[in-house]
C-alpha cells in the first residue's frame, strides 16, 4: 500500500459517488479551465517558460486534454504530500515525446523537483529500474510511473 488514493477513489470522493471516471481508457478528457479549477483548488500550481497555456506551444504549460484521471491522481499526491508545494511545469503541450501514454495523450504531468516531493516518491514507491533516457523509475501500487529526468519528475498516471 503506498498510501495514496487512486484515481477513481478520488473521483467517488469528490464526487459522491461510486463509479470509475471512464473505466481502463483513463476517464474524460478535460479543458484547460476545468483542468486548472480542479488543480489550483488542490493548491497545486503551475509554471510554464512562455507564460502561457496554449497547447500548440512548446514554450506553454497546457491541460487541455489532460485526462480527469490524471488530474485526480495529481490532486492525490497533492494530498499525500502535505505541505510540500507541487508546480506543474509540462502538460499536454507539443514538444513531449509521442506514445500511447504521453502528455500530449493526457496521461503525463511533470512536476518541478522538490525535496519533500523526492523524499516522497523515493520513500514511499517501489525503484523499478532505468528508462532508456537514463531515467530513474518508480512505480506506485495503483501502477502510476514516476521518471526522475533530472530537471523535474515525469509522472505517467495509469492507475
Amino acid at each position: 500500500m503506498d498510501g495514496i488514493v487512486g484515481p477513481a477513489t478520488w473521483s467517488a470522493l469528490v464526487s459522491g459517488g461510486g463509479g470509475s471516471t471512464g473505466g481502463g481508457n483513463g476517464g474524460d478528457l478535460l479543458s484547460q479551465s476545468q483542468a486548472a479549477s480542479l488543480l489550483s483548488s488542490a493548491g497545486i500550481t503551475w509554471s510554464s517558460s512562455g507564460n502561457c497555456s496554449n497547447r500548440n506551444s512548446s514554450s506553454c504549460t497546457s491541460f487541455d486534454g489532460l485526462r480527469r484521471a490524471s488530474a485526480d491522481g495529481a490532486v492525490a499526491l497533492k494530498h499525500a504530500v502535505g505541505g510540500c508545494g507541487l508546480t506543474i511545469t509540462g502538460g499536454t503541450e507539443t514538444g513531449h515525446a509521442a506514445g500511447t501514454y504521453s502528455h500530449a495523450n493526457g496521461y503525463k504531468l511533470d512536476f518541478a523537483m522538490a525535496g519533500c516531493l523526492t523524499s516522497h516518491i523515493t520513500g514511499n514507491f517501489a525503484y523499478s529500474g532505468v528508462r532508456g533516457d537514463g531515467a530513474t523509475l518508480y512505480t506506485s501500487s495503483s501502477g502510476n510511473v514516476y521518471a526522475n529526468e533530472g530537471s523535474h519528475w515525469d509522472v505517467t498516471f495509469t492507475g
